[in-house]
């Protein structure tokens, strides 16, 4: 297992670890249009949709690969690339979910997850700390959830293919989701022994 390094080891915005965030921030409203373009008269576009997703799951990968690599881990990455995972996996959930594919209680549990986290914030806020840092099990989560979300897409089709992504798709949703909740009670934990350690300092 690869352990993530966290220090900041550069102030530059033009890294490639930084646009590859970037490019996946931009990919957000285009897969969300892609998607819910047939809800409101628009062609199929799934197909491209499934490529920005996958794309997506790549320059994940990447920039935090590459920033390790290559000495380039900044704090304006450290804030991207999170915030970009939470907006792919918001946007899919909200488009998969408006088109039907995704049943409403899938999404109350995910996006419940997200409220959890968000409460966490205020929080960590009070006692002088930022958002906690992605850790590995959150990573693993956002891994198995981009995984599974083009292959729920795939669901729609009516022949062998929609078939086997039906069963590949849930695999990797109930893993990705099992895997999210586990990383949130992480973040709650750190949090708490966070908050402990600031009041046993006062």
């Amino acid at each position: 297992m690869e352990v993530q390094e966290t220090r900041v080891q550069t102030d530059r915005v033009l890294t490639i670890p930084n646009v590859l965030s970037m490019a996946r921030l931009v990919g957000v409203p285009v897969f969300l249009w892609l998607v819910l373009w047939p809800v409101f008269g628009g062609p199929h576009n799934d197909g491209w949709a499934i490529l920005i997703l996958m794309a997506s799951g790549v320059s994940d990968y990447l920039d935090g690969k590459l920033a390790r690599k290559w000495g380039q881990i900044s704090r304006l990455g450290q804030l991207l690339d999170p915030l970009a995972d939470r907006l792919f996996v918001l946007s899919t959930i909200v488009g998969l979910t408006w088109r039907q594919i995704m049943p409403w209680w899938l999404t109350v549990l995910l996006l419940g997850r997200e409220v959890f986290i968000a409460s966490l914030l205020p929080i960590l806020r009070k006692h002088g700390y930022g958002p906690p840092e992605v850790n590995f099990l959150g990573k693993a989560a956002t891994f198995n959830l981009m995984y599974a979300f083009p292959l729920l897409l795939l669901t729609t089709r009516d022949d062998w293919l929609g078939s086997v992504a039906f069963v590949i798709g849930w695999a990797f949703v109930w893993w990705g989701t099992t895997l999210y909740w586990w990383a949130g009670i992480l973040y709650a934990v750190q949090t708490r022994r966070l908050v402990r350690a600031g009041a046993a300092a006062d």
